[in-house]
């Protein structure tokens, strides 16, 4: 029974394997490309309002010389992972790719990314390492060598809506119990009993002062002084005391609301129409952890409301709070990066390509106008610099607090160990036990760090061997 399941499977890759492969033999993104150009094949994630603004910088890029020319291909979904690895093993990559997922560590382990050294002088590698924010910088980083160029970081702050605290005579939290404060003060805490019964209780919340997210224990263990990697030992380091100190604290609200009240409501965000931002909706939230991207949709819904002539709330940004003894301007930082395969038939039209978007080597005010144009916070402070990027900000005054926060040594991103993807969900699964089933959160942390040790252990003792190249050199 196992053997014939398993045959199963592998039958089910091997075709998913075919057609992914007769797709690409029946577009290929090298056609057409004019012949006194060398293609540079750009596959991406983006997709709705921000494709355009992609293919806008592709253009600008081939407008700006004669020697390549940028074919970028569209690859929303999440089956990106397979895709690349299918493209590898037919000899065919792309030769660049934009991706957001902490994956550097895990290509480059299994050697199917290029180091940038490769495609640089050292000279023009270590211009670059000062040249990025530490943010980006690390974002990029692989055990000592870059194989990554940041474009863009994304980095999360607390918005709060500064009408409703004002009703309430409150302002804008500078340390964790100040936001205890407010969280208290909205959504005054509910009896036990009340908090035993079954969501949609009469007195279960429908209004939250503050409610922690699992997933960003990423964001708040750091902000507690924790670290979850020790590079110098090179031991995950998840359960360390600061991190359970802070799932504690993000445990305490479900504690006091009741742990099925506030998962429901949880739940409940995922009902709301659209992608809208959970702090615009009938006030749901006084405060909110959330993205730099979310500045456009509080533009976009305080243009409506004037445009119908309705009032509006307004709405501000702090960096996160911390705790006695813990980190200021801190939090949890990804980005969007390049990386260039192994077997990438034109390296060097990639790297051109990559310098260009991301604003290194003389494209700082291209870059700035980029970052403009789809809200993105640039990889270094030069870019910020750039007349169009501080036009940006003067229009848009709350993305200030991000590129601010992006100077932070303390925004630290995911480790790059090669597991950091099952890291990521290790600790959101954790931060989920413990907050919604009342485990305890040194417990749910000491199990999740065993079971990520046991896993880079296993990685690191059976490095794989390189994947067969295909194309032009990759070193040229």
């Amino acid at each position: 029974m196992m053997r014939d399941r398993l045959r199963y499977v592998a039958l089910g890759l091997l075709a998913a394997a075919v057609l992914l492969a007769a797709s690409f033999a029946t577009t290929d993104p090298r056609d057409s490309v004019p012949a006194d150009r060398e293609a540079v094949v750009f596959w991406h994630f983006w997709g709705g309002r921000d494709r355009s603004v992609v293919d806008q910088i592709v253009a600008r890029f081939n407008a700006s010389q004669d020697r390549y020319f940028v074919r970028a291909v569209a690859m929303p979904g999440n089956n990106l992972d397979l895709k690349f690895f299918l493209s590898l093993a037919g000899h065919d990559p792309p030769d660049l790719v934009n991706q957001d997922d902490p994956i550097v560590a895990d290509w480059a382990h299994r050697d199917a990314l290029t180091p940038l050294d490769e495609l640089a002088a050292p000279a023009e590698i270590e211009q670059l390492r000062q040249w990025l924010y530490p943010a980006a910088r690390q974002l990029g980083e692989y055990d000592g060598r870059l194989y990554a160029l940041c474009n863009g970081l994304d980095i999360r702050a607390l918005y709060y809506n500064q009408t409703l605290l004002d009703e309430h005579g409150l302002q804008p939290p500078t340390t964790l119990d100040e936001l205890d404060v407010i969280a208290l003060k909205i959504t005054p805490p509910i009896s036990n009993e009340a908090a035993s019964e079954k969501p949609g209780a009469e007195d279960s919340p429908s209004r939250f002062g503050y409610l922690p997210d699992p997933r960003r224990l990423w964001a708040w263990g750091v902000v507690f002084g924790g670290q979850f990697y020790d590079c110098a030992t090179g031991r995950v380091t998840a359960d360390g005391e600061p991190i359970v100190r802070a799932l504690d604290w993000m445990a305490s609200y479900s504690r006091r609301y009741g742990r099925q009240n506030v998962q429901a409501f949880r739940t409940g965000e995922q009902a709301l129409t659209g992608a809208s931002f959970p702090l615009l909706n009938d006030r749901r939230f006084a405060l909110i952890m959330d993205g730099q991207w979310r500045v456009r949709d509080i533009a976009e819904y305080q243009s409506a409301a004037r445009a119908a002539g309705r009032p509006h709330d307004r709405f501000g940004v702090v960096p996160l709070p911390p705790p006695t003894g813990g980190r200021s301007r801190a939090g949890w930082v990804n980005g969007n990066f390049f990386v260039v395969p192994r077997g990438s038939r034109c390296p060097q039209g990639a790297w051109q390509f990559m310098k260009f978007w991301s604003g290194f080597d003389g494209h700082e005010v291209e870059a700035a106008k980029s970052c403009a144009a789809g809200g993105w916070i640039p990889a270094s402070p030069e870019v910020v610099r750039q007349a169009p990027f501080q036009a940006f900000l003067d229009t848009h005054p709350l993305f200030r607090t991000f590129t601010e926060l992006a100077e932070s040594e303390h925004q630290r991103p995911t480790p790059a160990i090669p597991v950091a993807t099952i890291y990521q969900r290790e600790i959101e699964a954790a931060a989920q036990t413990a907050m919604y089933r009342g485990v305890d959160p040194r417990q749910a942390l000491g199990q999740a760090a065993k079971r990520v040790r046991a896993r880079l252990a296993a990685v690191r003792g059976r490095r794989p061997p390189a994947p067969a190249a295909g194309g032009a050199d990759a070193s040229r």
